[in-house]
């Protein structure tokens, strides 16, 4: 089997108004996201997506959209799309970074070698190693407190057991805001934060500290990239476990974490990642070194969320049961762009069971919502 061509269409979907996300970097209102399809001269073709955001990966839709058509696809134009190995191999000789462009393509591979096998894509991995519906903790903005106020409450009556809050901007406000999701969420569900690399180390200490009475569970990111020692030093002085997100893009990245001594957890997604190929090869890493895995999210559509659906189901290191992660991006999005879109039900989402990724984009809708 050869490839014989690379579509890829730049779409623009904008987040629910009740959804739109808040951090230390900013907002995020809108999604402005490529689209691939891998054609073959078999008649399979492949989906992938690229979920770029300029300020959080560096990737912008347009930035992407041409390295795949401009860079990539001249290069795997008669290539094998079951060769993943050799399909990466190809595209990091090519273009150094570009990781979400890259697992655009990826993902669309492995959604070829599925439907050609008939299998869905975890059996081409570990099999089910857990169950096929995975529980998500919810992702909620740095919300002042009247949104938080009006969110919360909807968060529980929907069964969420876990609640992200982003944190990273102030800390008493930061304080503040996770001081009142406890009070509505109560004693018995879980709180963890996320910085977004929004604090320095000593800000992070303290921020940690002030929130030990609220029963955190786990603090994300708190430190700027590339700053393994500061991660560390966090790690070494708060009480929580400590996990990194946003400076682990790359294997050489998550092994400079396991030298510094400075994760309990690592996150990993297709998209960050460049592909599930290198997202396995980072949780086994993780896992000589006796550290958890688990599942971030940029706020994917219904293919990518498909992607991380068989990362999970399919390799063992990644620990959702212990550390929830954030599958649940095409829920917050105003429109899906799948003819048959992913079962989001409250907290849970469930893999599909079709041959590769198990979603079809309806390219008609996506054309509707093409960037002019």
């Amino acid at each position: 089997m050869r490839i014989t061509r690379i579509v890829c269409l730049a779409c623009r979907i904008p987040l629910r108004p009740e959804r739109r996300m808040i951090s230390s970097l900013g907002q995020h209102v809108v999604s402005e996201y490529p689209l691939v399809r891998v054609e073959t001269d078999a008649g399979i073709d492949g989906v992938g997506e690229a979920t770029v955001t300029a300020v959080w990966s560096g990737e912008t839709v347009w930035g992407a959209q041409a390295v795949i058509e401009r860079v990539f696809a001249p290069l795997l134009v008669g290539a094998d799309p079951t060769d993943i190995g050799d399909i990466d191999r190809r595209m990091d000789a090519a273009a150094e970074g570009n990781w979400f462009a890259k697992s655009a393509i990826e993902m669309a591979c492995w959604d070829i070698l599925g439907k050609d096998a008939g299998k869905p894509v975890y059996d081409l991995l570990d099999g089910l190693v857990r169950p096929a519906e995975i529980a998500c903790r919810f992702s909620m903005g740095a919300y002042p407190p009247e949104r938080v106020r009006n969110t919360v409450p909807d968060l529980v009556a929907r069964g969420f057991q876990t609640i992200k809050v982003k944190v990273g901007q102030s800390i008493e406000r930061d304080v503040e805001r996770v001081a009142l999701v406890r009070e509505l969420i109560g004693p018995d569900r879980a709180i963890v934060i996320d910085a977004n690399c929004g604090y320095s180390p000593v800000d992070a200490i303290e921020a940690a500290r002030r929130m030990e009475p609220y029963a955190v569970g786990l603090f994300e990111q708190p430190t700027p990239r590339d700053d393994y020692e500061g991660l560390a030093e966090v790690r070494r002085n708060v009480s929580m476990p400590v996990m990194a997100d946003d400076m682990v893009f790359t294997f050489n990245h998550a092994r400079e974490c396991l030298r510094h001594e400075a994760v309990d957890i690592i996150s990993i997604y297709p998209g960050k990642c460049g592909g599930i190929r290198k997202c396995r090869n980072i949780a086994a890493l993780a896992a000589e070194h006796g550290v958890a895995c688990s599942i971030g999210s940029n706020l994917e559509w219904d293919v990518a969320t498909a992607a991380m659906c068989h990362l999970v189901v399919g390799t063992p290191n990644m620990q959702v049961e212990r550390v929830p992660g954030d599958i649940l991006g095409p829920a917050y999005h105003e429109v899906r762009i799948a003819t048959n879109p992913l079962n989001i039900t409250g907290p849970v989402v469930t893999t599909p069971d079709g041959p590769g990724l198990g979603v079809e984009v309806d390219w008609a809708v996506a054309e509707k919502h093409a960037i002019a």
